[in-house]
Order: structure tokens, then C-alpha cells, then sequence
């Protein structure tokens, strides 16, 4: 422990700067530092704010939010490449599998049924009735969630959303679970965790009343995801021989560049969520940006002091926890704060990657750590540094005179972990009762490559 020191120095070093920093930003902006918050009475994101509601369809704003649509869409091949590259190379295909198919699989759920529960009209705040079921209703004329777009634009926009949360999931039972089991619990977790979770706090539901803010999924994605990967790797259990032997990751530049396209297809999740080509888009895209920089870099430094070399996948992961981190608070906070945003990110989740054999649970590929861990961070940090004069529409944070927002971000955090932990176990246990979740110990020996899908990854 004591070699984490020098780290949780550096944290607290920037976490001290950033209050001075706030304090010093709201005296330059002729704004006192006790100012009342303005709460917004939107759904904590997805409405853009910054747009009033207009009555057409709005060509640019349809523009940039098609390119944004296609912006996620890439980055679950991005995360295949990430993830991919980090398991060993027998298990290559099989978890690049995962992602592909989970995008193929979700692409049909959301249009069905998934769009609906997640968005359509609220039933006591905690799901969405079936009133676009098989997205009856749903057409090209403004979405009231997005009032410049079509609604069907706005759905696919979603949906994307909705594909890449549980790919997220994959990291943490890499290498030991069978592809059935993937398809059958992705269909499961998408309807019964992802859907209900998004309409909590996109579609009008109980957190979104409360005022909690997130602009991009940092507890609907994040959290969410991160929390039943736990659930996940708890069940299924450890790697055989790990902690044991070596399980290095086999091809580094393919992991570097799934992050470089999950890096660049996030601003259309980021600032895609302003669902306006404007403005707030603008102030998400820099945030994004800036914060993915500071993450990588601060991870980096922290290698440095800790083991005294950085390393690539340390960079990597790194500029993956700034964006993670960023998420939730992109269209509220500022790019002075996204810069303390990603370099706290960093240095926690290196911290907690790094404690994770101490807890004994094997998370392959580090979804807790990143993204459980990057994403609370966020959450928390949304609730510290957001700030009116960025969204009109959202809320003040801490530094900037209403505390009681840090509470509204704790709650909506916590009650995400709480449920779709449980949730999700519940998943986990229903699939491994019917048809197994774990490969048999031969297969898991040979790779998920020859085992579940009879072909190798690379002929040389």
C-alpha cells in the first residue's frame, strides 16, 4: 500500500487545485459562489437544452446527429479491437465475437421492444409503456425528447447506446464463457437492466425527477454495465490458472487501436447528447477531448511513479477512463474542469486496477476498475463541477454554490449499483441453470476461438 502514496499525494494535490480553481472561476464570472443552483425541470439529458422546441425538423441538427448515430455504432468494433487485442490470442475471435454479436443482437431488440420501455410513456417513473412497440408511432416527425430530429433518427441514436453497454459487460467474463450464454443474457440484460435504467434517467423516470444529471451514460452505460460485470466475474469465477501464471495481453497495438476509435467515436456520444449541431455540442466535443488527454496522461504519470516505466496499455486504458469519467458531465461542466475531471480519473482507476487481486475476483479486462470506478467518479464529479452558465438546463454543482447536488448524483449512483447488481445476478444465475455459463475446462484450455466458433484468429 504504501507504494500508492506517492499517487494519492498527486490526487489530492489536484483535487485541492480544483476547488481553488472554482473558486477563483466564479469570481472572474461575476457570479458569487453561493449563488442559488437553477434546477432543471428537463429529463436529465436527452433534451438540448440550449434549443428551444421547435416544430420541424431542423437539417443541421438531423445532419450532425446522423453522423453521431454512426460515431457509436463505431465504437463497439472499437471496444472489439480493445478488448481483443488484451485476452490471449487463442481467445482473440471469441471476444471479438462478443461485441459484434451483441451489436447484431441489440439492433433488433431496441427497435421491438427496447426503445419502448427505455422511452416510452412514463409508468410511475420506473419503465416505459409499450406505445412504440415495434416502434408503432415512431417516424420521421420530431421526437419530443429531441425536437429538431426525427424520432426515428433519435431511437437509432439510442440504440447504439443501448449496443455497446452490454459489450462493456464482456471484459469481465473473457475467456471462460460460452458464446450461448452471451446471446441468451444480452437478450435478458438489455430488456430487464438496460431499458428500465435508461428510462430512470433519459425517459422521464424517478432520477431524472429528481434532477440528477448525466449527459452521456455515466450511470446508464458505466455504472450500470461496470456493476454487472462484477456480478459477473463473482459467478463465473476465476480464469483457470490465473493469479498463477502469466496472461499477458497478446497483441498491444490492436488494443491501442480500439482505443484510439473509442476515443474518436465518442464525441458522437458526447456531444452527440447536446442532439443540436450548437453550442453545447461544441462545449461536449472540447470536454471530451481534453478530458481523455488529462486521464491518459495522469495514468501514465502515475506508472511512472509506481513502476517506474508507462507503459502503452497504461496509456490506453488511461484515455478510456477520462472518457468514461467525462461522460456524464460533458454538456454541463467546463474545459477547465474536464481537464481535473480526467486527471483524477486517471489516477483512480489506476489505483484500483492495481488493488483489484486484493479482492480475489477476476475481471479480465478491468470493466470494474475503468468503468465501474471512472463512472462513479463521474457521476460524483457531475454533482462537483457543473455549472449553469455552460447548461442553462441543468443544474449548478458543489463549486459553484448547491451541494445538494453532489446528494441527487450519490443517490442516482447508488440506487444503479443496488439494482443492477441484483438484477443482473439474478440474469447470471437463470442462464447458468438453464444452459451453463462456463465453458468446460478442456475448451476453456484449447480457446473460445476453436472451442465456440472453430476457427483461429491468425494463420502465421
Amino acid at each position: 500500500m504504501r507504494k500508492f502514496l506517492p499517487v494519492v499525494f498527486l490526487t489530492s494535490i489536484i483535487f485541492s487545485l480544483s476547488v481553488l480553481s472554482f473558486a477563483m472561476a466564479d469570481e472572474a464570472a461575476g457570479q458569487p459562489a453561493t449563488a442559488p443552483a437553477v434546477q432543471s425541470t428537463q429529463p436529465a439529458v436527452p433534451v438540448a437544452v440550449q434549443t428551444p422546441p421547435a416544430s420541424k425538423v431542423d437539417s443541421g441538427d438531423t445532419a450532425w446527429m446522423l453522423i453521431s448515430t454512426a460515431l457509436v455504432m463505431f465504437m463497439t468494433p472499437g471496444l472489439a479491437f480493445f478488448y481483443g487485442g488484451m485476452v490471449r490470442r487463442k481467445n482473440v475471435l471469441g471476444t471479438v465475437m462478443h461485441s459484434f454479436i451483441i451489436l447484431c443482437i441489440v439492433s433488433i431488440t431496441w427497435v421491438l421492444w427496447g426503445y419502448t420501455l427505455a422511452f416510452g410513456p412514463d409508468h410511475g417513473g420506473i419503465i416505459g409503456g409499450l406505445d412504440f412497440f415495434g416502434l408503432k408511432g415512431v417516424g420521421q416527425t420530431p421526437s419530443p425528447y429531441a425536437p429538431t430530429i426525427p424520432a426515428i433518427l433519435y431511437m437509432m441514436y439510442q440504440g447504439m447506446f443501448a449496443a455497446i453497454t452490454p459489450a462493456l459487460i464482456t471484459g469481465a467474463f473473457a475467456e471462460r464463457i460460452k458464446f450461448s450464454a452471451v446471446v441468451i443474457f444480452t437478450v435478458l440484460w438489455a430488456t430487464f437492466v438496460y431499458s428500465p435504467v435508461a428510462h430512470w434517467v433519459w425517459g422521464g423516470g424517478w432520477i431524472a425527477k429528481k434532477g440528477a444529471l448525466d449527459f452521456a451514460g455515466g450511470t446508464v452505460v458505466h455504472i450500470n454495465s461496470a456493476v454487472a460485470a462484477l456480478a459477473a466475474a463473482l459467478l463465473i469465477g476465476r480464469r483457470k490458472g490465473y493469479m498463477k501464471e502469466e496472461m499477458p495481453p497478446h497483441n498491444l497495438p490492436l488494443t491501442i487501436l480500439g482505443a484510439a476509435i473509442l476515443w474518436f467515436g465518442w464525441f458522437g456520444f458526447n456531444a452527440g447528447s447536446a442532439l443540436t449541431a450548437g453550442g453545447l455540442a461544441s462545449v461536449a466535443f472540447v470536454t471530451t477531448n481534453t478530458a481523455t488527454a488529462a486521464a491518459a496522461l495522469s495514468w501514465s504519470l502515475a506508472e511512472y511513479i509506481y513502476r517506474k516505466k508507462p507503459t502503452a496499455l497504461g496509456a490506453a486504458s488511461g484515455a478510456v477512463a477520462g472518457l468514461v469519467a467525462i461522460t456524464p458531465a460533458a454538456g454541463f461542466v467546463s474545459p477547465m474542469a474536464s481537464i481535473i475531471i480526467g486527471a483524477i480519473a486517471g489516477i483512480v482507476c489506476y489505483v484500483a486496477v492495481n488493488l483489484k487481486p486484493l479482492f480475489g475476483y477476476d475481471d479480465a479486462l478491468d470493466v470494474v476498475g475503468v468503468h465501474g470506478v471512472g463512472g462513479f467518479w463521474g457521476a460524483m464529479a457531475t454533482g462537483l463541477f457543473a455549472w449553469t452558465a455552460i447548461n442553462s438546463g441543468g443544474a449548478n454543482g458543489l463549486f459553484h454554490g448547491n451541494p445538494a447536488q453532489v446528494k441527487v448524483q450519490f443517490i442516482a449512483s447508488i440506487s444503479t449499483i443496488i439494482y443492477s447488481f441484483v438484477v443482473s445476478l439474478i440474469l447470471f444465475k437463470l442462464v447458468d441453470w438453464t444452459i451453463g455459463l462456463r465453458v468446460k475446462q478442456d475448451d476453456e484450455e484449447i480457446g473460445l476461438d476453436l472451442s465456440q466458433h472453430g476457427e483461429r484468429g491468425y494463420h502465421f
